[in-house]
């Protein structure tokens, strides 16, 4: 199966249970995520209302009805004068990585950006993410922070690059 046999579409509340299942494979298996306990369906539920409220994307990806993947943006800080600037994240199904399915995200994410008029687009990456750190630097993302040791998972400390899209370039 190949990434251009997905549908992208606007996620639903019935896609809930399935983005939970992929949100918490990736807290309970990787550094994708910087925590360490799986969420809820109540959680994932408040997620999905905060976003829609404040007007945010949320885009998922389907196969033959699975949900694939899904990827979002929101604020990268809550203060006015960053209102121009978003920070992403985008996750992939397990059983699905390494299929482009990251780069059809990311890339309706940065469209999706652009059209809302936003200057910057931020993706916070674990630095031993490469893959991710590969994706992002394709699409014209340069890092501007290399973070060290602020995470700890999985008995031992993570770095966190910041990587930034100006979108008007």
């Amino acid at each position: 199966m190949s990434a251009s046999a997905n549908i992208i579409r606007d996620m639903t509340p019935a896609d809930l249970p399935a983005i939970l299942e992929i949100y918490n494979d990736v807290i309970l298996t990787t550094t994708a995520v910087y925590s360490e306990q799986p969420h809820t369906l109540a959680m994932r539920q408040a997620w999905f209302n905060e976003r829609k409220a404040a007007d945010f994307p949320i885009i998922v990806t389907e196969e033959d009805g699975i949900i694939t993947g899904f990827g979002t943006y929101g604020h990268f800080r809550a203060w006015p004068c960053y209102r121009f600037t978003v920070e992403h994240s985008l996750y992939v199904e397990k059983n699905h990585r390494g299929k482009g399915i990251s780069k059809i995200l990311l890339e309706c994410l940065i469209s999706h950006a652009r059209e809302a008029g936003m200057h910057a687009l931020i993706a916070g990456v674990d630095s031993d993410n490469l893959a991710s750190l590969h994706l992002h630097r394709s699409h014209g993302f340069e890092q501007v922070a290399h973070f060290k040791e602020v995470g700890f998972k999985f008995d031992k400390w993570l770095d966190l690059i910041f990587l930034e899209l100006l979108l008007s370039k």
